[in-house]
């Protein structure tokens, strides 16, 4: 049964709820992300992703057997500056939206098409224009 939502190929983005509702094990997370597989796409999340989502409860067993399963991306410097700029260009704060703009400048450099699951959708759809698309969760 195919899902709205997500396409053919590409790449899946999961922001911090994306991530969390993996780790709890929800079901309409494991079934997008279980779909995205089937279609081929590649389901990657930023490390930053991990700081946002893991918390005192999280079961660490549980969220290394996730994490095997996805691509960490990693954030360098250059990685900080176009996030930077990305929020300057639309006119939010680095205090409030760092992780966020991360995250929205990591899905942008991904094969395409690109869909993240994610919380925000507003705040997504600022940093990722419609370049991405997103699938509230």
């Amino acid at each position: 049964m195919a899902r709205r939502g997500l396409s053919h190929a590409g790449t899946l983005v999961l922001d911090s709820e994306g991530l969390a509702g993996l780790l709890a094990d929800e079901e309409r997370v494991v079934a997008l992300v279980a779909e995205a597989r089937t279609r081929g796409m590649e389901v990657v999340i930023s490390v930053l992703t991990i700081i946002e989502a893991v918390h005192a409860r999280t079961n660490n067993s549980r969220l290394n057997w996730v994490l095997s399963g996805l691509r960490a991306l990693p954030v360098g410097e250059q990685d900080a500056r176009k996030a930077s700029k990305n929020l300057i260009d639309v006119g939010l704060h680095g205090r409030k939206y760092a992780v966020d703009a991360v995250v929205a400048g990591a899905a942008l450099e991904q094969h395409r098409p690109v869909v993240m699951l994610t919380s925000d959708i507003d705040d997504m759809t600022k940093l990722c224009g419609d370049r991405v698309r997103l699938v509230s969760v």
